[in-house]
């Protein structure tokens, strides 16, 4: 039980009372702040109950669920004590421990980790949309298969297949007509497993889900019948995909978490942006580049998540990787006038051009940011057959059944284009990536 100063102690033993005569054991309570109706001695008890305190409300409640096991907490606190923030930090430290949180009009409960997988796995989920999780988990499986790995990706979507669909990138090239023939067949062409199939070069296993919760549930998903069949694919090592906000639906040994540069920090600090952090031993900050983020902001984000509450577990770091994406087409364009058609948004616009005229060796005739707006998409790509001679596309929203068909239709080449990582200031994304792998494999067998 959470309870604060701000109550007088015979309103809160009275609440206790309720709470017991309702068919609750109350085993303990947590003392979360506030000093205003106690008197100088405080309260280390509340009748025969022991009342736990600490240096702070988060760290108070965590040592109190590892001494007490409870089954839920029940908020007996309130305003001024718990302002919004602390009141979802309490509430992140409850789930996080696999706990449920309850209030007087709430109820939080933990999101289901069922342990699936029989290979080590690691999760790459996001603060929301467009955040670069699919760029992160195709660049973390190449990573592994440099190292003599044999990564398995599992990706969920809310454009996924009814059934978990098998794409073997380890052994298929995908190319344009065959994505356009999936298009035509009724499915999601650009779903982000066909991206991790086609860019990782890894068995890849497709899934959808529906609605995102606070926390990240999800309402339905097939999520687990795709582990399932994940495990019968001769990986040793599988990652898993998170899809916008909504993380996967099994048990991973260790995570990432993706944000933008621009991410408001209420997302990270507020709401249950700290659980997501409790459940992340890395968090790679994406784009991390003007017009984006700000480097005071950059700076504001690294700091909150560096100063987060990380429980007691011992050794539970995080760490915090700054990156740039750059884009790589998947074949050369060099000497080519091609045509980007990109989710990025316009301010990416002259960074795409430089980096691909001056690596890629191609001259940029024009981009569209539209790859996520059909109607748009298709007034901007109509007279690309003009001036360009190849059309390079990210494997996102629209690029298959409008951009691609646009383009063979009318008789260029397409090629589609990776978005790789790539560390700002000395950070290293492959590092911090192998670091979570090794953590899996360690925390794997432990288990």
């Amino acid at each position: 039980m959470v309870i604060d100063g701000e109550h007088y102690p015979p309103v809160t033993k009275s609440a206790l009372d309720e709470l017991t005569k309702r068919g609750d054991e109350v085993v303990g309570a947590v003392l979360v702040g506030g000093k205003e109706k106690l008197s100088k001695a405080g309260l280390d008890k509340l009748g025969d109950l022991v009342v736990h305190s600490g240096d702070s409300a988060a760290s108070a409640l965590d040592e109190a669920i590892a001494d007490l096991q409870p089954e839920r907490i029940f908020d007996l606190s309130d305003e001024p004590v718990l302002d919004y923030r602390k009141r979802h930090l309490l509430a992140s430290v409850a789930l996080y421990r696999n706990v449920a949180y309850e209030g007087a009009d709430f109820l939080f409960t933990p999101p289901p980790f069922p342990d699936v997988a029989r290979t080590p796995v690691v999760a790459t989920i996001g603060t929301g949309k467009r955040t670069g999780k699919t760029a992160i988990t195709g660049f973390w499986a190449r990573l592994l298969k440099e190292d003599g790995r044999s990564p398995v990706i599992v990706a969920m979507g809310r454009g996924g297949p009814p059934e978990p669909e098998v794409l073997r990138g380890d052994e298929i090239e995908l190319l344009p007509r065959d994505l356009l023939e999936l298009a035509d067949s009724g499915k999601h062409a650009a779903s982000d497993y066909v991206e991790d199939a086609l860019l990782g070069r890894v068995p890849t296993v497709g899934c959808r889900r529906c609605g995102g919760g606070l926390a990240g549930a999800v309402a339905v998903s097939n999520v687990r019948e795709g582990v399932e069949i994940a495990n019968g694919l001769g990986g040793d090592f599988m990652l898993l995909e998170g899809s916008g906000s909504a993380i996967p639906p099994v048990r991973a040994d260790s995570t990432v978490l993706v944000t933008p540069a621009n991410v408001p920090l209420e997302y990270l600090a507020g709401y249950m942006g700290p659980y997501r952090l409790l459940l992340s031993d890395v968090v790679l900050i994406t784009m991390c580049e003007e017009p984006f983020g700000s480097p005071s902001h950059i700076s504001d984000i690294s700091s909150e998540v560096r100063g987060s509450f990380r429980g007691s577990d011992p050794g539970n770091e995080i760490q915090v990787v700054r990156t740039v994406f750059r884009p790589s087409p998947t074949r050369s364009v060099e000497g080519a006038n091609v045509f980007v058609a990109t989710t990025a948004p316009e301010a990416a616009g002259g960074s795409i051009k430089r980096h691909l005229e001056r690596d890629h060796g191609c001259r940029v005739v024009g981009i569209s940011h539209s790859l996520s707006d059909r109607e748009k998409l298709e007034e901007e790509i109509k007279d690309i057959k003009d001036s360009a001679d190849v059309l390079l596309a990210e494997i996102k929203a629209a690029a298959i059944d409008v951009a691609t068909r646009h383009a063979l239709d009318h008789g260029l080449d397409v090629v589609y284009m990776d978005n790789v990582p790539h560390g700002v200031d000395g950070d290293d994304p492959a590092e911090a990536l192998r670091w979570a792998a090794a953590l899996a494999d360690e925390r794997s067998k432990a288990s």
